[in-house]
């Protein structure tokens, strides 16, 4: 089953939902009520949920010559499996993350922490990069931004017991 029809059965599953919820409380307004929800959070979701998640995590835009190390590894990277260039961001935290975000690879936003520069040598952090790089190039991101908004911590960071 291909990961647009996941998406689409997702989103109308909670419409749906959603739907059956308004009827419950609200009668035939109140359903339509819920449709007109529903649209809306479909269409932030699939359109902004980047946004929300990089302003969530109060990720700052950088440019090459403030974040050369980062830069390079995605440079290398889209340069080898043809595909543009993300957007990229940095995180004042110290906790060692990255992650990935945005409905395809045009549209795409690569985030690191501070502390995960910190922590891991220019070849670790290309490898870090790469598999969230690697979640971008297939239609799956689509499909994750929609179910969860909000990317999840990753094994090193405090959330999972690491860290100090």
């Amino acid at each position: 089953m291909g990961n647009m029809f996941k998406t689409a059965f997702l989103l109308t599953a909670l419409t749906l939902l959603l739907m059956g919820f308004g009827r419950y409380f609200g009668g035939q307004n109140g359903m339509f009520f819920a449709l007109a929800i529903a649209i809306v959070m479909n269409f932030v979701s699939y359109f902004y949920s980047d946004k929300i998640a990089l302003a969530m995590y109060r990720a700052q835009p950088v440019s090459r010559e403030e974040l050369p190390r980062a830069y390079a590894a995605v440079e290398r990277l889209t340069q080898k499996i043809g595909i543009p260039m993300p957007k990229m961001y940095v995180i004042p935290s110290e906790s060692p993350n990255a992650f990935a975000t945005g409905r395809n690879p045009s549209h795409a936003s690569v985030a690191v922490t501070h502390g995960i520069l910190q922590l891991l040598t220019d070849e670790e952090l290309e490898g870090v990069l790469a598999h969230e790089r690697a979640t971008l190039t297939t239609v799956t991101s689509s499909s994750v931004l929609s179910q969860r908004p909000l990317p999840e911590p990753s094994p090193c960071s405090p959330a999972w017991g690491a860290g100090p």
